[in-house]
């Protein structure tokens, strides 16, 4: 895979998790990113993007105020901080790259990872 998450784990509701994205063959900074989830039995939903110049971030109305999309380009990493965890936040949690914003909103990116499941005890 192109991107690979990492973070993910148990833990009780109100807690904090920070997920990360990495890569080995891509500059994550020329890439438009973004991070989606999905439950069991339930449709995939994004959660937040941010654009490959860092003037667009935004946030699914379920997470705002709670999580954060930051990146670390001298890591070569997107991070997603999770904080007040609920158990509705319970999910695999993927990231989404490619160079178009547009693209990565619309959950049709170039490169996905494979997950890292979150769940959250209540």
């Amino acid at each position: 895979e192109q991107v690979v998450e990492s973070g993910g784990g148990l833990v009780q509701a109100g807690g904090s998790l920070r997920l990360s994205c990495t890569a080995s063959e891509l500059t994550l900074s020329d890439y438009s990113m973004g991070w989606f989830r999905q439950a069991p039995g339930k449709e995939r939903e994004w959660v937040a993007a941010t654009d490959w110049r860092n003037t667009t971030t935004t946030y699914a109305d379920s997470v705002k105020g709670r999580f954060t999309i930051y990146r670390d380009n001298a890591k070569n990493t997107l991070y997603l901080q999770m904080n007040s965890l609920t158990p509705e936040d319970t999910a695999m949690y993927y990231c989404l790259a490619d160079r178009s914003y547009i693209k990565v909103r619309a959950a049709v990116g170039a490169y996905w990872g494979q997950g890292t499941q979150v769940t959250v005890s209540s």
